[in-house]
């Protein structure tokens, strides 16, 4: 067995063959996708096994699919081949030697947190690396005291797996969320290099009991200052990518800062490589997810659906909210985005009032929404489904006059939880055929992408900051 990753390359073997045809001819993005797992382990090979990449599919409307023809999801156990038993008190007592890893910690709200678990499961593709994913934290649209939520209670796994071939663990499988044991772990700090500070050191959830020592990555890890956003700068995943190899590692002589509680020095951990933050991350542009071309939306986001527990309840609160019966099919509708409460840090001195989205603004969109599906599908679309933060019930009472519904949420939290209310918005919006969201708001941006990838659907981003500032 020449190489630790060897193990994931293990396939049956008519699987096997297959994988060993398509890997000869199917390039993309200027490297071999790799097929990391298969039903069981058999043999360790040494090199990777390339397997068939993604296509960016196109979905119908996830309520009207035809479940008879979707493709079943995968009941593949990633747990039992890649790790040595069920979680453990430490980390590195359940870690197979033969298999390499890669972790991140989370970032703020929850959409932020998506996005930085993105960019990690897309590090694990290029880097032929199993991904560890945290639970996702409380954030602004939870309270403190909310218990953190795993990975796989939000997003459906098996068929993330099955997509993409890759194969992907959550840290409450590596370890006992309730062990007290507090591992060492050396980790890239990869914010004091983009940021060019020496302070920014982001932490592991308490609840994994990690004492990190970080070393600072280089610099080269950063965008082209020519292309660097001002405020929030870039690191290049590629460039973090390649810290997962021996030959860069030569190019990074920063001694490792000593960890806060046992107080060593750890450099990088080659076993399971970990960054500090993935957030602020991209292949070509900056806040990259905006865009169509994103890679990481393309082989990894667009491919995180929901289970099916949140999709079912989801269908069942825009029925609801429309009106429709029982279990009769849902009739196409609009779903908008509008983020009004939180943004003042953005507005410059401007008034809140002059500031925040304009619902004129949104309700033009709304119309060239309509407009564009009637005329590229034929369908006139006239029901749409609202959900905002804004407190205001004048503002509501303004939304009403048009006709527009929102979802009930007044008994959400007592019967799924506190993170419930907006998982469930963000699964009705992704129903949707036609999409308006907030400028700037990761929460719309995401919604966006899969309205266009799920759905075929149409969607804009209305522009705030100024009275008028979408007046276009």
């Amino acid at each position: 067995m020449r190489d630790s990753t060897s193990v994931l390359k293990t396939l049956s073997s008519r699987r096997w063959l297959a994988a060993l045809v398509v890997s000869s001819v199917l390039f993309v993005l200027g490297i071999t996708s790799t097929s990391l797992w298969d039903s069981e382990l058999t043999h360790c090979v040494s090199h990777s096994l390339a397997g068939s990449m993604p296509h960016a599919a196109v979905y119908s409307s996830t309520q009207n699919v035809d479940a008879a023809k979707q493709k079943p999801s995968s009941k593949f156990d990633t747990a039992t081949l890649l790790l040595k038993g069920t979680a453990s008190p430490s980390f590195r007592e359940n870690l197979r030697p033969d298999v390499k890893y890669i972790t991140s910690w989370p970032y703020e709200g929850f959409t932020n947190q998506m996005i930085a678990y993105m960019n990690l499961v897309y590090l694990g593709l290029i880097t032929e690396r199993v991904p560890i994913i945290p639970r996702f934290t409380s954030s602004r649209h939870t309270t403190s005291d909310t218990p953190d939520l795993d990975f796989g209670e939000v997003f459906d796994i098996p068929r993330l797996q099955e997509a993409i071939n890759l194969p992907i663990l959550q840290w409450s499988q590596v370890k006992d969320p309730d062990s007290q044991f507090v591992d060492d772990l050396g980790c890239w700090n990869t914010q004091n290099s983009i940021f060019y500070s020496s302070d920014r050191n982001f932490h592991p959830p308490g609840s994994l009991k990690l004492d990190v020592s970080y070393t600072t990555a280089p610099e080269w890890i950063r965008y082209p200052t020519e292309l660097q956003h001002p405020t929030f700068p870039h690191a290049l995943l590629w460039a973090l990518a390649s810290l997962a190899f021996n030959d860069s590692r030569t190019w990074t002589p920063r001694e490792p800062d000593i960890s806060p509680t046992h107080h060593v020095a750890l450099p990088p951990d080659d076993h399971l490589l970990c960054y500090d933050l993935l957030y602020y991350a991209g292949a070509h542009e900056i806040f990259e997810y905006n865009y169509d071309m994103s890679p990481v939306w393309r082989f990894v986001g667009q491919h995180m659906h929901w289970t099916p527990k949140i999709q079912k309840i989801a269908e069942s609160y825009t029925r609801e909210t429309l009106g429709i019966a029982g279990h009769a099919p849902i009739s196409p509708y609009i779903s908008v985005h509008a983020r009004r409460t939180d943004f003042e840090i953005w507005c410059n001195g401007v008034t809140t009032k002059d500031c925040y989205v304009e619902l004129s603004a949104i309700a033009r969109r709304v119309e060239d929404v309509k407009a564009e599906l009637l005329a590229r599908k034929g369908i006139q679309v006239d029901q749409v489904i609202i959900t905002s933060d804004e407190k205001d019930p004048e503002w509501w009472d303004a939304v009403g006059e048009l006709g527009w519904r929102q979802p009930n949420h007044s008994k959400t939290v007592e019967l799924y939880g506190p993170w419930y209310p907006p998982l469930i918005d963000k699964a009705i919006q992704s129903g949707s055929l036609g999409f308006v969201g907030t400028d700037r708001s990761t929460f719309s941006s995401l919604s966006l992408r899969r309205v266009r990838s799920w759905n075929d659907g149409a969607a804009r981003m209305v522009l705030w900051g100024t009275r008028g500032a979408d007046d276009h």
